[in-house]
């Protein structure tokens, strides 16, 4: 029957007894599995890792600059490994480290939590903060969708008039 419609024979479940087959274009099959599976991955949020890297003798600007940025990057739902890097006689006090990492994670409690614990190398040390909730910012509120007059005027500068009108 499957070779007079021109399909394929495909056995289903092959532990029933009998065995269960089923006659389909096994090809169209396979493409819509692939489709599906591809429509899955396409509505999937990826999540990244940004890293940013305080010193401990960190300046104040310099401090909330950073930690601007921490906020946004776990705003937008990605996590953030928060580094302290120590270099010279500092290494032999990495409690200097600790102290910024806590007052980092005490500034983004409203945002974000320590994932995991506090690494410590010789020359550093980490720890990684997750969003507290997801990232509600997709590509359709960072850049939505203009209007077909802005689009049209785009390349027109304001204070120029049209020309060719």
């Amino acid at each position: 029957m499957a070779r007079e419609r021109g399909l394929d024979l495909v056995e289903v479940a092959p532990q029933a007894r009998p065995p269960v087959c089923r006659i389909m274009d096994y090809g169209k099959y396979l493409y819509e599995i692939h489709k599906k599976a591809q429509d899955a991955k396409k509505h999937q949020k990826q999540v990244q890792v940004k890293e940013i890297k305080f010193r401990p003798k960190i300046s104040i600007h310099d401090y909330t600059f950073k930690l601007r940025h921490v906020q946004r990057f776990l705003n937008e739902g990605n996590k953030v490994k928060i580094t302290v890097m120590l270099r010279g006689r500092e290494k032999a006090k990495p409690e200097l480290a600790h102290i910024i990492l806590d007052r980092v994670f005490g500034d983004i409690q409203d945002l974000g939590a320590r994932d995991g614990s506090i690494r410590t190398q010789p020359w550093a040390v980490s720890a990684v903060a997750s969003p507290t909730k997801s990232g509600e910012k997709d590509a359709k509120t960072k850049n939505p969708p203009r209007r077909a007059k802005e689009v049209q005027d785009n390349g027109r500068k304001k204070d120029r008039p049209e020309q060719g009108v």
